[in-house]
C-alpha cells in the first residue's frame, strides 16, 4: 500500500482494487501511466534495448517499430476466452463459461507473484470522446510495455482518463500479465457482473489489450443490455455525395470480410466528388438519441488491423495511415529495414527475414504471419471524419451486415423490415480466417459478427436488438453484402475494394427512396439497371450470377440456421422463429 500512496490516486474504489492487485501480483516496481509522449518514447526505448521491439527504417517509416510474437501467441484464443458468471445460462451456448468462484480461484493462483521481477504498469484509459455522455473509463494493470504502448495508440490514455474517473465508481477493471506464455496457462476471463477482466499467458493484442474486444465489446455489450444501447463489432463511415448530402452507415463484418477496406474506402476516379469519411473501423457504441434515431460513437482512438493485403490499390488510405507512428506485429523485414507482408506493392524481395526472425525461404511458407497486424493512431488517417471526436456521435441511416461467402449470398440485398434485418444478422454465416486459432475456410454462424464478442447469452442479445428497434422512431434500414462471391473456377465475380462504392450508392438511394428493388424470398435485391456499372468490365451474366438467389441452396442454408437457433432453446426470440418460417415459406413458394 505504501507504493500505491505515492501515486496520489484520488478514486477510493480504484485505490482499494489496486491494493488487492499489488498484494496478489507482488510487482518489483509500479508505474502510473500518464499517457504523455515522453512516457511513450521512454517505453519504446526500453523495449528497443530489450529486443522486444525492432526499429524500422526511420526515413521510410518514421516512428515505426516491429514486434515479434511468440509463435504460440499470434491470434485470439477463443477456446481459452471465458464469460464467468454464477449461472451458465447467463453466458449462453456460444460462450465458454466458467463459474465465478472457480475462475477466480484458478486465476488468483496463476497471478500469485507473477510480477515479482517485473514492473507493474497502471494504465487508465478513456473509451470515447472526452466530453461524450456515452464514454467510459477503464483501468488496466499489466506487466507488458508492449500492451501499454498499444493501449496508448488505441485509446485516450493517461491523465485524461484519471480526470474522468476521479469521482466515478463506474469503471472497468482489467488485470493482465504476460505470465510465461504457456498455452496451458493462458486464460482470458470476463466477469461482466463486476465489470472485471483478467487475462494471463498472452501478449497478443486481441487477448492482452483489454480495452479492445474485452472491454469495448464483451463487457460493454452487457452494459448496453442493462442501459438500453448497443456495443457492436462495427465500422462507422460517412458517405458524402458530390452535392454534399451525407449519410452515415455502420457495418458488421467478420474478420477478412472487407471491413477495414470499407472503413477506409477511397472512391475510384470515376466517382469524382464522392467521399467516404472514416469514423471507426472496428467498434461502434450505438445509442437512441432524443430524436428517436440511432446514433453511434467510436470508443477507440486507433486502428488494430490485419496488414496482409494492404497495398496502394486495395487500401491506399490505410497504407498511407500506417506509414508512420505504427507498431507492426509479425510482419517480415526487408534488408533495408522496412516491413514487408504478402499482398504488398511490388515484387517479392529476394531477401527477407520472416516474422519469426529467420531467413525466409520461398518454399511455400509465408514471410509475414497471416494474422500480421498494425497498431496505428486514427488521427493520422487521411479520410478521418471531422465528427470523429463529436461527443454526440453521428446519426445512422443504414446498418450493413457482410460476410465472406464463396457462393450462396448475393452481392447485396435489403431486409424487409427491422425484425427481418435482425434475423438476417442473427443467421449470418462466414468463412473462418486466421484472426482466431482454429480451422480456416469453414463456414460458421457469426451473428452480427459478434459470436466471439458478446458477453452474455446471445438469445438475450437478439431480444435486445429487437427491443432497440421497437424503441426507434425511424430505425436504420438493414442490408447484407458479400464482396467475395466466386464463379465455378474460383474467381471473384465482383472487383471489390474501391468499386464497392457502387453498392454503397445503391444502398443510399434505397435509404432515400430513389430506386425501386426486386423482391426475392430473402430480401430486396437491386434491379440491374439501378446498379451503377459504368466503366466496369463486367458482363450482364456476371451481375445476374452475383445477384442470384438459389432456392435449393438457401433451403439447405436454413437447415444449418435452424440447428444454430435451436441451441438457444426456449430463450430464443419467437419473433426470429417467425422470420425463419416466413423465409422458408417464401423460398418454397418461389
Amino acid at each position: 500500500m505504501d507504493k500505491l500512496e505515492t501515486l496520489k490516486i484520488k478514486n477510493k474504489e480504484l485505490k482499494e482494487w489496486l491494493a488487492e492487485v499489488i498484494a496478489l501480483t507482488k510487482p518489483k516496481d509500479i508505474v502510473l501511466c500518464n499517457g504523455s509522449e515522453e512516457e511513450y518514447n521512454s517505453l519504446i526505448s526500453e523495449m528497443l534495448s530489450k529486443g522486444i521491439l525492432i526499429e524500422l527504417n526511420q526515413k521510410e517509416f518514421p516512428g515505426c517499430y516491429l514486434h515479434r510474437s511468440d509463435p504460440n501467441d499470434v491470434a485470439r484464443t477463443e477456446h481459452l476466452t471465458f464469460i464467468c458468471t454464477d449461472n451458465k445460462d447467463e453466458a449462453g451456448p456460444t460462450n465458454n463459461w466458467m463459474n465465478t468462484n472457480e475462475a477466480k480461484k484458478m486465476l488468483f493462483s496463476l497471478f500469485n507473484g507473477c510480477m515479482k521481477d517485473r514492473t507493474m504498469y497502471i494504465v487508465p484509459y478513456l473509451m470515447g470522446p472526452k466530453d461524450s455522455p456515452h464514454s467510459q473509463a477503464g483501468v488496466m494493470v499489466t506487466d507488458s510495455p508492449y500492451v501499454v504502448v498499444g493501449t496508448r495508440i488505441l485509446t485516450r490514455m493517461g491523465n485524461i482518463a484519471l480526470e474522468f474517473l476521479e469521482n466515478s465508481r463506474n469503471f472497468v477493471k482489467g488485470l493482465h500479465s504476460i505470465g510465461d506464455l504457456n498455452p496451458n496457462r493462458r486464460f482470458i476471463c470476463h466477469f461482466p457482473n463486476e465489470r472485471l477482466i483478467m487475462s494471463i499467458g498472452s501478449n497478443y493484442g486481441g487477448n492482452a489489450i483489454l480495452s479492445k474486444k474485452c472491454h469495448a465489446l464483451r463487457i460493454a455489450s452487457v452494459m448496453g443490455r442493462e442501459e438500453g444501447w448497443l456495443a457492436e463489432h462495427m465500422l462507422i463511415i460517412g458517405i458524402e455525395e458530390p452535392d454534399g448530402r451525407l449519410n452515415y452507415i455502420t457495418g458488421a463484418f467478420p474478420s477478412a470480410s472487407g471491413k477495414t477496406n470499407l472503413a477506409t474506402l477511397k472512391p475510384p476516379a470515376s466517382y469524382e466528388g464522392w467521399k467516404v469519411w472514416t469514423l471507426g473501423d472496428d467498434i461502434a457504441w450505438i445509442h437512441i438519441n432524443s430524436d428517436g434515431r440511432l446514433w453511434a460513437i467510436n470508443p477507440e482512438a486507433g486502428f488494430f488491423g490485419v496488414v496482409i493485403g494492404v497495398n496502394s490499390k486495395n487500401n491506399p488510405i490505410m497504407l498511407q495511415t500506417i506509414k508512420k507512428n505504427t507498431i507492426f506485429t509479425n510482419v517480415a523485414l526487408k534488408s533495408n529495414g522496412t516491413p514487408w507482408w504478402e499482398g504488398m506493392d511490388g515484387n517479392v524481395p529476394s531477401e527477407l527475414i520472416d516474422w519469426k526472425g529467420e531467413k525466409w525461404k520461398p518454399n511455400g511458407e509465408r514471410a509475414a504471419h497471416p494474422n500480421a497486424r498494425f497498431t496505428t493512431p486514427a488521427l493520422q488517417c487521411p479520410s478521418l471524419s471531422s465528427k470523429f471526436d463529436d461527443p454526440n456521435g453521428v446519426p445512422i441511416s443504414a446498418i450493413i451486415f457482410g460476410a465472406r461467402r464463396a457462393n450462396l449470398t448475393p452481392l447485396v440485398f435489403e431486409a424487409f423490415n427491422w425484425e427481418h434485418g435482425v434475423f438476417v444478422g442473427a443467421s449470418m454465416g462466414a468463412e473462418t480466417t486466421q484472426a482466431a486459432v482454429g480451422k480456416v475456410g469453414v463456414v460458421r454462424r457469426d451473428p452480427m459478427a459478434m459470436l466471439p464478442f458478446c458477453g452474455y447469452n446471445m438469445a438475450d442479445y437478439f431480444n435486445h436488438w429487437l427491443k432497440i428497434g421497437s424503441k426507434c422512431k425511424n430505425p436504420p434500414r438493414i442490408f447484407h453484402v458479400n464482396w467475395c462471391r466466386r464463379n465455378k473456377k474460383g474467381e471473384f465475380l465482383w472487383p471489390g475494394f474501391s468499386e464497392n462504392i457502387r453498392v454503397l450508392k445503391w444502398i443510399i438511394q434505397r435509404i432515400n427512396g430513389e430506386v425501386d428493388a426486386i423482391e426475392t424470398p430473402i430480401g430486396y435485391i437491386p434491379k440491374i439497371e439501378d446498379l451503377d456499372l459504368k466503366g466496369l468490365s463486367i458482363t450482364k451474366e456476371t451481375i445476374e450470377e452475383l445477384l442470384y438467389v438459389d432456392k435449393e441452396e438457401w433451403l439447405e442454408e436454413l437447415k444449418d440456421v435452424k440447428r444454430f437457433f435451436e441451441t438457444f432453446g426456449d430463450r430464443f426470440p419467437k419473433e426470429l422463429w417467425e422470420q425463419y418460417n416466413l423465409t422458408k415459406e417464401r423460398l418454397i413458394k418461389a
